[in-house]
C-alpha cells in the first residue's frame, strides 16, 4: 500500500503560484481573479494585486467590476474591508456570521437592541435603503424616524462600524459608491449576480474547498488561521467540515510534514517543477494574507514585522526575499540581509510584470 505523496517544499510553493495566477501568470478577467484568491483585502493596492495576476490589464477594471456589480466590497475577514464576488461572497458571510456575535451581551447593552430586535432593526435598514444608497450619516437619519431606533442615531453618525459589519455579514448591504470621499451603503440584493447567503452547513465545505484550492497545500493550523481567526467560524465546526469533505481532501507529505490538498490536484502537484520567478506583489497581498505572516514558509520569521507592517513583497520562488518601493520612475528593490539575490533574469521578468501594471517604465536600484 502506497502512502501520500511526497514533495519539497519548493514544489509546492511553485504549485500555489501557479494557482494564484503568479507564474504562470492568468488571463482571467478582474472578478475571476477574485474569485480565485476567495477575496482581496482593501487595504492592499487592490488594482496592483489582481493586474499582477493577469497577463493583459488596464488601469480602472477594478473599478469597473466594482461599479458593474461584477465585485462587491463589504467586510469579510477579521472585520476588514474585502473585495468578493457576489456569486461566492455569500460562502464567508455565512460563515462569518455564524458567530452570531449581535447576540452577545454587550453588544446587548451597548446598542440597545435585543436578539429580538434584529429582525425588525434589519428590515428597518433595507427599507432606508430602498431608495438608494445612503451615508452612514443619511442612514441614521432615516432611521431615527421610527420611535423604536431613534436610539441609534448618535452611533450612526459617530461609530456605526462594528454595527454595520453586522448588518454586511448578515447580507443586507455592502458599501455603495463614494459619495465626494464619503462612504456608502447599498442594498445587497440590488446586485442582480448575488447568489445570497448559502446554509452555513453548505457554505463551510464549500469555503475550505475553494481555499485549499487557491492556498494548498494547507494544513490545519492554516485552516484555523483563516476560517477561524478571521472569520470567527470555530475550530470544532472547521473539523468538522474537514471530516464532512472525507476523500474529497488528499493527504500529501511536504517536506516530510503532513499537509492536504484536493484529490484532483494530487497528479499536478507532483508534477509540478519548481519555479524561479519573481513577483513584486503590493502590501498585504493574499500571497502573505492567505497562509498567514506566521507562515515561515512563505515569510522568514525574522521579516514577519517588516511584512506585516505593510511593506510591498518581493517574491522569488514562493518566499518573501525582499521589499520594493517606487518614487516616480525610480524603483528600490532591497534584499533582505542574508536572503540569496534572486537570479537576474527572474528578477529583470518581475521587474518587467510591475512596469506593466504601473504602466510606466520603471528604473531599478537593487541593494542587498
Amino acid at each position: 500500500m502506497t502512502g501520500p505523496v511526497q514533495v519539497t517544499r519548493a514544489q509546492a510553493l511553485a504549485w500555489r503560484m501557479g494557482r494564484q495566477l503568479l507564474d504562470p501568470v492568468g488571463d482571467m478577467s478582474a472578478e475571476d481573479v477574485v474569485r480565485r484568491l476567495t477575496a482581496v483585502p482593501a487595504q492592499s493596492d487592490v488594482e496592483l494585486a489582481v493586474r499582477t495576476r493577469r497577463q493583459s490589464s488596464r488601469s480602472g477594471e477594478v473599478h469597473e467590476a466594482l461599479r458593474d456589480g461584477r465585485l462587491l466590497r463589504t467586510f469579510a475577514f477579521r472585520g476588514a474591508v474585502h473585495l468578493l464576488t457576489p456569486e461566492e461572497g455569500g460562502t464567508y458571510l455565512a460563515l462569518r456570521a455564524a458567530g452570531r456575535q449581535w447576540e452577545l451581551p454587550s453588544w446587548q447593552t451597548y446598542y440597545r437592541l435585543a436578539p429580538e430586535d434584529w429582525p425588525d432593526f434589519r428590515a428597518a435598514v433595507r427599507d432606508a435603503l430602498d431608495d438608494g444608497p445612503l451615508t452612514t450619516d443619511e442612514l441614521g437619519a432615516s432611521l431615527a424616524t421610527r420611535p423604536r431606533f431613534e436610539h441609534l442615531r448618535p452611533i450612526f453618525a459617530n461609530e456605526p462600524w462594528t454595527l454595520l459589519k453586522a448588518l454586511a455579514w448578515q447580507g443586507d448591504l455592502t458599501f455603495g459608491p463614494s459619495r465626494d470621499g464619503t462612504p456608502t451603503f447599498e442594498l445587497l440584493t440590488r446586485n442582480p449576480r448575488w447568489a445570497g447567503i448559502p446554509d452555513l452547513a453548505d457554505a463551510g465545505p464549500r469555503a475550505i474547498v475553494e481555499y485549499v484550492q487557491a492556498y494548498g497545500p494547507t494544513t490545519p493550523q492554516h485552516l484555523q488561521y483563516w476560517f477561524g481567526e478571521g472569520l470567527s467560524a470555530g475550530r470544532r465546526r472547521l473539523q468538522r467540515w474537514v471530516e464532512e469533505l472525507g476523500q474529497r481532501l488528499a493527504p500529501v507529505v511536504v517536506d516530510g510534514a503532513p499537509a492536504l490538498v484536493l484529490r484532483e490536484d494530487v497528479d499536478e502537484l507532483a508534477r509540478t517543477e519548481p519555479t524561479s520567478a519573481v513577483r513584486l506583489l503590493p502590501a498585504y497581498d493574499q500571497w502573505v494574507l492567505g497562509p498567514g505572516t506566521a507562515d515561515p514558509q512563505v515569510v522568514p520569521p525574522g521579516q514577519r514585522s517588516v511584512v506585516s507592517r505593510g511593506a510591498n513583497l518581493v517574491v522569488a520562488a514562493g518566499v518573501v526575499v525582499g521589499t520594493w518601493t517606487v518614487r516616480d520612475d525610480a524603483l528600490t528593490v532591497t534584499v533582505f540581509p542574508g536572503a540569496e539575490r534572486p537570479a537576474a533574469d527572474a528578477l529583470d521578468d518581475g521587474i518587467a510584470r510591475l512596469a506593466a501594471c504601473v504602466d510606466r517604465p520603471l528604473h531599478p536600484t537593487v541593494l542587498t
